[in-house]
């Protein structure tokens, strides 16, 4: 079945470790052709994403004074907390959205925290919403497990070990986690978030049912509206490294016309802040879109750890805070 020419997959048999490859294969199609797909039979709990999501709407509710309580100056190093509409760039032009930053919740006694790594750390939670805290965290590790075993799903569609990622890249993965609100717009020129591609291996993204969402393919930009009790899911800039531009990232963005506030949930699946991450040795020629990205960035050029790759990209998102944090 294909919605919008994004494939929607049941990954059911991967959760039950089944050993069918037909789900692998599915994701293998899906990677090749399009760098998205749909996943469905994900056992993540409903009423846990429906609480996530009353609960977000509780928080953006609120007037800008009591959201900027958790403000990102806050969160320090570790990168957390509200930003609002505007103070987030794209291309450098401010995106139509605020949100929320959360990642791993560390505490001040982890190695990370004391070396001072940025982009880890505790959370900063609204205080006046109650199950705000626990329900993000909750959701957070149902993210984490499923992040896991996606990994596995496309170890196996490049031939791959199961364990591939996981022993190399994510056995204690960089996760990082957003709550997006996006305004409605009159204005089609006016992006809620403008093209741009991912940064690591794997975005798990819950979206509302107001749609907005948009995929570059070969054939120009398509929707991928909401499947109810989906998730869409995503390639990264770094899987694309690994496996030679043979698995795409693929622009996207946002355009929230719908009338109503859209809420949106990426998750990150990411790999080891401190892995040098390496092109896998597939048979494939190494495929560079550079001339064709929305950044004139190659990927497979960049060498470092994934903390150098990711910083680079995020300092450029939120440059003043890159200013007193880095």
């Amino acid at each position: 079945m294909k919605i919008s020419q994004v494939s929607v997959i049941d990954i059911s048999g991967l959760i039950k470790k089944s050993g069918d490859l037909t789900v692998p294969s599915q994701i293998a199609q899906a990677c090749r052709e399009c760098g998205f797909f749909y996943i469905v039979g994900h056992g993540v709990d409903e009423k846990l994403q429906q609480r996530l999501e009353q609960l977000s709407r509780q928080f953006f509710a609120q007037d800008l004074e009591t959201k900027l309580k958790i403000r990102m100056a806050s969160g320090g190093k570790a990168w957390r907390g509200y930003f609002p509409v505007g103070g987030e760039l794209t291309s450098g032009k401010p995106d139509l959205k605020e949100g929320i930053y959360f990642g791993a919740e560390l505490g001040k006694d982890h190695p990370l925290v004391q070396a001072g790594t940025p982009m880890h750390g505790s959370n900063l939670f609204p205080d006046n919403i109650p199950l705000f805290r626990e329900t993000v965290l909750e959701y957070m590790e149902a993210m984490t497990q499923l992040g896991h075993t996606l990994m596995a799903g496309i170890a196996l569609s490049l031939g791959l070990e199961e364990s591939y990622f996981a022993d190399r890249y994510t056995s204690d993965p960089l996760t990082l986690f957003r709550i997006f609100n996006y305004p409605t717009s009159d204005d089609r020129d006016r992006w809620g978030v403008g093209e741009h591609t991912d940064y690591g291996v794997l975005t798990i993204l819950k979206q509302d049912d107001s749609g907005g969402l948009q995929v570059k393919s070969k054939s120009g930009w398509i929707a991928a509206p909401p499947i109810p009790n989906s998730f869409v899911c995503n390639i990264g800039d770094m899987l694309d490294r690994m496996t030679g531009g043979l698995y795409r990232s693929t622009p996207h963005r946002v355009l929230n016309v719908s009338g109503g506030d859209r809420l949106s949930f990426p998750f990150f699946f990411d790999p080891n802040f401190d892995v040098e991450v390496k092109p896998i040795q597939l048979s494939a020629v190494v495929n560079d879109d550079k001339q064709q990205r929305w950044d004139k960035a190659s990927v497979h050029d960049f060498r470092g750890t994934y903390g150098d790759y990711v910083l680079s990209k995020v300092s450029k998102v939120f440059p003043e805070l890159r200013r007193s944090v880095l």
